[in-house]
This record gives structure tokens, sequence and C-alpha cells, in this order.
């Protein structure tokens, strides 16, 4: 695929990126940069596109990396500018409906997993990738796909028992 053809085809993309892009990041602007970047290095490396491979699960794979890149930079430069995950929560549109309102609270459960378990959540309920496709996307095998999101599941149903104020058995989570 050639500059030209991603360049038509990105616009179908970019609802989707921006959201993965929230999910990581928890900022409209973040999320913004991030889009931005990928599509500019979607476009500079449309040569490295292989043929048989999915646009979006490229874009994706693309996004992520220069997401990992981002955290390592504010690592190394001592935090400075991360974003602080406590701080975005409860930031969520107060809307009228019981089917808003259900699903901002099943958003704020999802957004309180770890960030590993959250993005395998995303990258496979959400956006509908296989088991392989997140792998990839997040430079995992696949067993860690299956077991984080494994893992998320029963954190999920747990949270979701409690706050529901059920009694929970012993063995309803294994």
């Amino acid at each position: 695929m050639k500059a030209d053809e991603i360049r038509g085809e990105l616009g179908h993309h970019l609802a989707r990126l921006w959201r993965y892009g929230m999910v990581l990041s928890r900022k409209h602007d973040i999320a913004d940069d991030l889009v931005q970047a990928t599509c500019v290095r979607a476009l500079e490396r449309a040569g490295q596109f292989a043929a048989g491979t999915t646009l979006d699960r490229w874009l994706f794979t693309i996004l992520h990396s220069i997401w990992v890149n981002e955290i390592r930079s504010r690592l190394i430069r001592q935090g400075q500018g991360f974003v602080d995950i406590d701080a975005t929560e409860g930031q969520a549109d107060s809307r009228d409906s019981v089917d808003d309102i259900w699903a901002n609270q099943i958003m704020a459960r999802v957004n309180r997993l770890p960030e590993a378990q959250r993005n395998a959540v995303f990258l496979v309920y959400v956006e509908g990738f296989t088991y392989q496709e997140a792998a990839q996307t997040l430079s995992v095998p696949i067993g860690t796909i299956m077991s984080r999101l494994a893992t998320a599941r029963q954190r999920l149903a747990k949270d979701a028992a409690i706050a529901s104020g059920r009694t929970l058995a012993e063995g309803d989570f294994q």
C-alpha cells in the first residue's frame, strides 16, 4: 500500500485510533497528539506496510508503539508531564439516561484495571481484535493476552458483585 492509499484510508480509522489513545492516556489532548503522530508515522513508513496486514491493526500497533516510547521518555525525564491515572478518574460526563450512567460505571471499573489488562480488554472487546492481533499489537505472547483477559474478567465480575451487594462464594471467580 502506498502513502496516497494510506492517506485515503486514514480518515476511516481516526475515531477508533482516538478511542485507543484515550484508553492509553486518559487525556483528550494527548489522545489527539497520539493520533496525529500515528498518522504522520504511517505516511512516513508506508513502505513498511506488509501486504496481507489490515491497515487498522497496523495503525493500532504504531499508536501503541508511540505511546510506549512516550512513557519511556517521560520516565527518563523523571516523571515530568506524566499522566496521573488517579487524577483523571471521575471525570466522565454526567448524562441522564440509565444506559449512559451504566456505561460510565462499567468504564470506571475498566479504567481501574491495571494498564496491561485495560489495553487487552479494549483491543479484544471494544475493537474486536482477535487474541492473536491483540498480542501482535501489544508485542506479547497470545497466552499473555488470554491471561490478562481472564484476570480482567474475574476482577470486573468481583467488582460488579461487590457493587451489587452480592455475597461471594469462594469458587465464584476461579
